[in-house]
């Protein structure tokens, strides 16, 4: 069946190649305690075994100075300035200001330097500065890592190609609720929007900074 979906695909132009950049970015998503405490409504298991391959392809990002760029969620009073979103999600409350649950994970916490977004919709490029920070640093590809891979990941994903930056998802390094939208979104991002690599491909392709996606 697998195999039927991915020819048929294929046959109807889907699943063209990206290459990977000289001058890349890591985007570590929204990893934060609203998906790693098991008291939060957001919580699952497929966040925390997501959790040490972020941590790895961040420790290599770092090594290698390729710059990491962290992402967070944080409403003002009643959630205001999440606007529907925040409606239609009530679980958002978890990143109403001052909640722990909007903190960054304790193993995986920006470094002094690195840049932190703080957003309120999905996407990471949504109302923030991010599209404007990579162009200034010549970026040209992003490794998006983080939480969850049908939601923040994939807008994130989305947007970065619609600005120009080739996304590259890093599969073991995206978490989600479920297997089977976590693999229904990469099928799909691979299909149209990205270049879906395994942990181990995105860690040569830091250290090769090569074209291709293998």
């Amino acid at each position: 069946m697998a195999a039927a979906l991915d020819e048929d695909y294929q046959r109807a132009g889907f699943g063209g190649r990206l290459a990977f950049g000289s001058r890349p970015a890591l985007l570590v998503v929204d990893v934060v305690m609203a998906y790693l405490d098991p008291a939060s409504p957001l919580y699952a298991q497929g966040f925390v075994d997501a959790l040490p391959h972020i941590e790895d392809l961040a420790a290599a990002a770092r090594e290698l100075d390729v710059p990491v760029i962290f992402t967070g969620v944080r409403y003002g009073a009643a959630g205001r300035d999440g606007g529907l979103f925040f409606r239609k999600v009530p679980a958002l409350r978890c990143f109403l200001e001052g909640s722990p649950l909007g903190a960054f994970a304790p193993s995986l916490q920006p470094a002094a330097g690195e840049v932190v977004v703080i957003k309120q919709y999905a996407s990471a490029f949504f109302g923030t500065s991010l599209a404007a920070t990579l162009t200034a640093a010549r970026i040209d590809s992003v490794l998006v890592t983080g939480f969850s891979t049908s939601g923040c990941v994939r807008a994130t994903a989305l947007d970065a190609l619609q600005h120009g930056f080739a996304p590259f998802v890093v599969r073991e390094a995206c978490g989600e609720r479920d297997p089977r939208p976590q693999e229904a979104n990469l099928f799909d991002l691979q299909a149209k929007y990205a270049e879906v690599v395994t942990a181990a491909q995105a860690r040569r392709l830091l250290g090769g900074r090569s074209a291709g996606g293998n």
